[in-house]
């Protein structure tokens, strides 16, 4: 089969899947790794070809707000869009991983037969986008919420032709948006897609969360994490979930530390003073509750794996306001 989004050039092919709108001469392949010219055709290589299928809990995503206290299945695929350093890692661990090829038809029924809620297609979505598109296709006939996880790399044209069947996205940001970070250690120079990509979801009505993740010493400067709020706040909506995420060694920046508690606190702090209504410390007890922001009355309880949810349908209980949620 064929990629999608790509157009023929001089002596090539232009992808115009994620932002780096790869250049791709015969035989070649694009950043990813996972789209090749042949005989100047873009064709997609991992197509079913998944090197995760699990099912979790829907706050490991982590969304709080979405289906809360369900499973989803999560999936990966071959190839990354975003590399460098801060990756080097993962890019490691996937070359070991195995491979299983699935049809979407059968994606479906696993769903289906392990009873979840929602396929999360992780990692970096748009690397396997054909699948992920077929997918959420099919899914939408089968009542199964569907959930597009990326760092937000990606063009707006793909957003928009997926986003007629997506439910949810998580958008995985990295030190709050520092191009200083991205350029040393992601190798991205241009930092402005990923606003696109926030601002694209939101018209497609995908139901959206922010992941924040705070890098000791390199990464956690708080004027950037305020300044970060304010675009959410002032481009998108107070009530959208903010996650910030403690950074910790097992990412390609082996020699630092965990993020320290008192600077994520901090981070915690600056996004609700930018207006942000619903901000989380996500992988850290007890930073993960939700709470009415009128009254302040805790509404969804979450300590380790168990989830206690308080509202009154998608309604604070006690002062009646309503919840920025999705409740299958």
């Amino acid at each position: 089969m064929e990629a999608l989004f790509w157009v023929r050039e001089k002596n090539g092919i232009r992808c115009n899947l994620c932002a780096w709108n790869c250049f791709i001469k015969t035989g070649e392949k694009g950043y990813c790794g996972a789209r090749e010219n042949k005989n100047n055709n873009l064709i997609p290589l991992n197509f079913g070809k998944l090197t995760l299928m699990e099912v979790k809990d829907i706050e490991e995503i982590p969304m709080f707000h979405f289906a809360p206290s369900s499973k989803t299945l999560f999936i990966n695929s071959i190839g990354k869009n975003l590399k460098g350093r801060y990756f080097s890692n993962e890019i490691l661990k996937e070359r070991g991983k195995k491979v299983e090829e699935i049809s979407p038809e059968d994606l479906i029924d696993e769903a289906e037969n392990k009873k979840v809620s929602s396929i999360t297609f992780g990692g970096d979505a748009e690397v396997y986008f054909e699948f992920a598109y077929k997918v959420a296709r099919f899914a939408k006939r089968s009542n199964i919420l569907t959930i597009f996880s990326t760092h937000g790399y990606i063009e707006e044209e793909p957003i928009k032709k997926i986003g007629k069947y997506l439910d949810g996205a998580i958008v995985n940001i990295i030190a709050s948006a520092d191009q200083d970070f991205y350029k040393r250690f992601i190798d991205v120079e241009d930092i402005t897609p990923i606003f696109s990509t926030l601002k694209q979801f939101m018209k497609q009505r995908v139901f959206i969360e922010i992941s924040n993740t705070i890098v000791p010493k390199l990464g956690d400067n708080l004027e950037l994490c305020r300044k970060l709020a304010e675009f959410i706040n002032a481009e998108l909506s107070s009530e959208i979930p903010f996650h910030i995420l403690q950074f910790y060694p097992g990412f390609g920046l082996q020699e630092l530390p965990k993020t320290p508690l008192k600077i994520l606190e901090k981070c915690a702090e600056e996004a609700r003073m930018a207006g942000l209504r619903y901000v989380y410390i996500s992988n850290v007890d007890p930073y993960r509750n939700t709470y009415c922001y009128n009254c302040r009355e805790p509404l969804i309880l979450r300590k380790k794996k168990k989830v206690e949810i308080r509202l009154a349908g998608d309604r604070c209980p006690t002062c009646g306001l309503k919840m920025n949620l999705l409740i299958k």
